[in-house]
């Protein structure tokens, strides 16, 4: 199948770390983060991936230039932010199979099982199969009502508490058949107010609830939620586990860092705690340095006696 990825955000909540490099190369351990966005697409159904982007644009082509896939990559550049639903609208036009397109959201870290989600859109006969994802308090987000024949009846936005009709939220995987993402305009509007209640009113709409885990790297708290994520679930082909932590090829001090992603070539000076931190690829940590909740950047130097807690530093930085 082909598959659109949506990665047309500025990424500011991940300033400045987002301020000269897009955020869809951001690492999470070993690969970027528009790498584990795809990865869950197992590749045998991957005919071409068309890459949705705002900004950023130069350094995705880039990078998949230098990095060769066992799929087709294109890359559907927006001048300006045309919303979920135009965000599709323009890069379907890049689009030439006849089957069902998967739509992912280049946020999201999740276990969603694709191969499952293609089954029930085949079996139900719909327009459009959302993942959907059960959360404690859905207030922050489109609630979904779904029937016992596994289908989509209606859309609560963002319900008060306590008016909600259900917590299954939908979890930014959705396969839409080829009549419908054709009638996708490239005006700025959203997919998920404007095309999708409709569908969903006309006996359409799919839904299939997964287990496991999902997480939205968009903060820098839950960036580094992904990153554990994908340490407790091996979710890396490269470095080492021990414990908690993981540790790219070539970091020292493995001893002392807790819930942490250590990138490639860092040091750490032995007398130094880390807890939930992810250190990018060659930073220095100095002596008696105490970090919690920090993401530092790549090529960063952290001088002897620091202490920080929820605070991003540039890379090539010294703090």
């Amino acid at each position: 199948m082909e598959v659109i990825v949506l990665v047309g955000g500025f990424g500011t909540r991940l300033r400045p770390w987002t301020e000269e490099r897009a955020k869809p190369l951001l690492p999470i351990l070993d690969k970027t983060l528009l790498e584990r966005v795809i990865e869950v697409v197992p590749e045998d159904l991957i005919s071409r991936v068309i890459v949705a982007a705002g900004h950023g644009v130069d350094q995705i082509e880039n990078f998949f230039s230098k990095n060769k896939t066992n799929y087709e990559v294109l890359i559907s550049v927006e001048e300006e932010a045309l919303g979920t639903g135009g965000a599709v609208g323009l890069a379907a036009r890049k689009l030439n199979g006849t089957g069902p397109v998967l739509i992912l959201n280049g946020d999201l870290i999740s276990s969603v099982d694709v191969y499952e989600l293609l089954k029930h859109h085949n079996k139900t006969g719909a327009k459009a199969t959302l993942s959907l994802w059960e959360v404690e308090d859905p207030s922050r987000f489109g609630v979904c009502d779904l029937d016992e024949s596994g289908m989509i009846r209606r859309f609560q936005e963002k319900p008060e508490p306590g008016t909600e009709f259900s917590n299954l939220i939908n979890a930014g995987c959705v396969l839409v058949s080829r009549d419908l993402i054709n009638q996708f305009s490239s005006e700025k509007h959203s997919m998920e107010r404007v095309v999708f209640p409709p569908v969903a009113e006309s006996g359409e709409m799919a839904g299939l609830v997964f287990s496991g885990y999902f997480v939205d790297a968009g903060t820098p708290s839950s960036f580094i939620e992904a990153a554990q994520t994908c340490i407790e679930n091996n979710r890396f082909i490269s470095g080492k586990k021990i414990v908690n932590s993981w540790y790219g090829e070539g970091s020292s001090n493995t001893s002392s860092s807790t819930g942490c992603s250590i990138g490639k070539n860092v040091l750490i000076d032995k007398t130094s705690s880390l807890l939930d931190c992810v250190v990018l690829k060659n930073a220095v940590i100095g002596k008696n340095v105490k970090l919690e909740r920090c993401l530092i950047g790549e090529g960063s130097i952290i001088s002897d006696n620091t202490v920080l807690s929820d605070v991003v530093i540039n890379h090539h930085t010294t703090f």
